[in-house]
């Protein structure tokens, strides 16, 4: 019998088809297209129906579903057409044309980032909300990694905890995670920040603290990449890039939004957190004019 893959957000089956895109097979990709390009019609076809318009076997369609966590097709059609009740608007509103006029385009950004915003709490579980808050109230330490464009969104999750008054330290350079994942211990917790999920400079240090007996939370945007292997939890977070536009700033405003939630929740659960806060705001009142 096939494996049944990790049970995802059902209430998010579209979303959830987009993060998991780049790790399907060929066959698999060929019918996420066909749902994805008209997932009304997908709720109506038949398994054989589905098969045909993706011009791939059933058995294709099934390991389809499979892959997603689902049990079969019917149980996959059921999700996506809950999915469609509450369908945001599409992102093909939002496409700029060359001819559109300065606010037209600063209209179609604002739509694309709300739309996206949106995407953001639709994959965001209560569940998973929750264990991220516990294990970071927990943990002795917290270690955020980051590189790249990631790194940036490191250093924002590094300012905000250690002004809430968490132990907290973040490194961006390949050889300095390296030696630090190698020192990490149980009771310590590590934050990794990669949007492909994919970064070996990131997925080989997280792979070693997590056998040091750390605890691993990974916020990317892709969740059958390699670094999500060795994560306690997964944040996931909507991204549409392109090959170039690694570190697209729609991608930065999602991590940040993802962060400002959670930093806030751990700011009203935190002990002494308000104290923290106000400490860090006078510390720095006279460098203000």
């Amino acid at each position: 019998m096939a494996r049944v893959g990790p049970k995802l957000n059902q209430s998010n089956t579209l979303l959830m088809i987009s993060s998991v895109y780049s790790s399907l097979s060929k066959a698999e990709k060929k019918v996420a297209d066909a749902v994805l390009s008209n997932p009304e019609e997908a709720v109506l076809a038949t398994v054989t129906d589905l098969a045909e318009q993706a011009g791939v076997g059933e058995t294709s369609v099934i390991r389809f579903c499979r892959t997603l966590g689902f049990r079969g097709y019917h149980e996959f059609k059921l999700s996506v057409a809950q999915n469609l009740v509450d369908r945001p608007s599409s992102l093909s509103d939002a496409v700029i044309d060359q001819a559109d006029d300065m606010m037209t385009v600063a209209r179609k950004v604002s739509m694309y980032h709300e739309t996206m915003l949106k995407n953001t709490i639709e994959l965001l579980g209560e569940d998973s909300l929750g264990l991220a808050v516990d294990l970071m109230l927990a943990a002795n330490k917290i270690y955020v990694y980051g590189v790249g464009s990631s790194g940036i969104t490191a250093l924002d999750l590094h300012y905000r905890l250690m002004r809430t008054g968490f132990n907290v330290e973040a490194h961006r350079d390949s050889h300095i995670i390296a030696m630090s994942a190698s020192l990490l211990k149980k009771g310590d917790l590590v934050f990794v920040i990669s949007t492909s999920g994919s970064t070996r400079d990131l997925v080989d240090p997280v792979k070693e603290a997590k056998e040091n007996g750390a605890s691993v939370i990974c916020m990317t945007s892709h969740y059958r990449s390699p670094i999500v292997a060795y994560a306690d939890l997964v944040l996931l977070v909507p991204s549409r890039e392109m090959p170039t536009e690694g570190g697209a700033l729609s991608t930065k405003f999602m991590q940040i939004h993802m962060l400002s939630i959670l930093t806030t929740i751990l700011s009203l659960k935190m002990e002494g957190a308000g104290q923290a806060l106000e400490k860090t705001a006078r510390s720095v009142a006279d460098k203000l004019y």
